[in-house]
């Protein structure tokens, strides 16, 4: 392989594995080329009860993988970027997985009130408006983007609710950063599980705020309403290796 081939494939491993977004890092000519590369999905892994699994790939329409009886992830319920194909002349919604990656997956932690800081970190962090960063699915998955250096030390993010006792739904993002403060900017995607929230069956609006780096900012998502379905637990794998 030439030297010029090997750059533009590390170039479109590159646009895929930090975090993505639907505007390509490729030329136009290498779009078909590489989109292999590049996720086609955000989706819910959904394991059942009979060791097979379902793709959700929003509130409304699930994906029956055709070349994967089993989930790679096991009987635990995650969030995952993935690329398919829609298999020719099979039935609606039946594809055929080329990979998956999961998200580090994780439920919200309770505040500790005045020691949140202290406990689960204050360095800067911001969200990214994106189409990774979305409300669906019982699940709010971010794209976050902040300095990393180094030290391969793992980042903390984590969810932190009960931090307005009249508004069960607010959450403060805190992020942990263990010392790596000193680098570059970069991103990471991170999911959060939302199941256990009360819902009532209906839509709930979540209020986010957190500490970026030009002070504190909130924003809110619309969780829509999710169909009853087995809920597994949560787990971390995948790309998101170095934050937790």
């Amino acid at each position: 392989m030439n030297t010029k081939n090997i750059q533009k494939i590390t170039k479109a491993l590159l646009c895929s594995l930090m975090v993505v977004t639907l505007t390509s890092c490729l030329d136009d000519d290498d779009d078909n080329k590489f989109a292999y590369y590049r996720p086609t999905a955000l989706v819910t892994v959904r394991p059942a009860a009979d060791s097979t699994f379902t793709l959700q790939l929003d509130d409304k329409t699930t994906l029956y993988p055709t070349n994967l009886k089993t989930s790679p992830f096991g009987s635990l319920e995650v969030r995952a970027l993935v690329n398919y194909t829609e298999e020719e002349g099979a039935e609606k919604n039946h594809v055929h997985v080329n990979w998956i990656d999961s998200i580090r997956t994780k439920k919200p932690v309770p505040t500790l009130l005045d020691k949140d800081n202290e406990v689960y970190g204050n360095d800067p962090i911001d969200i990214i408006k994106d189409w990774v960063t979305v409300a669906e699915d019982g699940y709010l998955t971010l794209r976050t983007r902040t300095i990393w250096g180094y030290t391969h030390n793992k980042h903390f993010i984590d969810l932190v609710s009960g931090v307005n006792p009249e508004n069960p739904y607010e959450f403060t993002l805190h992020h942990n950063a263990k010392g790596d403060v000193n680098g570059t900017m970069a991103d990471a995607l991170i999911a959060f599980d939302l199941n256990e929230l009360p819902r009532e069956g209906k839509e709930i609006k979540i209020k986010l705020n957190w500490h970026s780096f030009a002070g504190m900012k909130s924003t809110e998502f619309v969780l829509p309403e999710k169909p009853m379905a087995a809920h597994f637990g949560t787990a971390d794998a995948g790309m998101s290796a170095h934050i937790e």
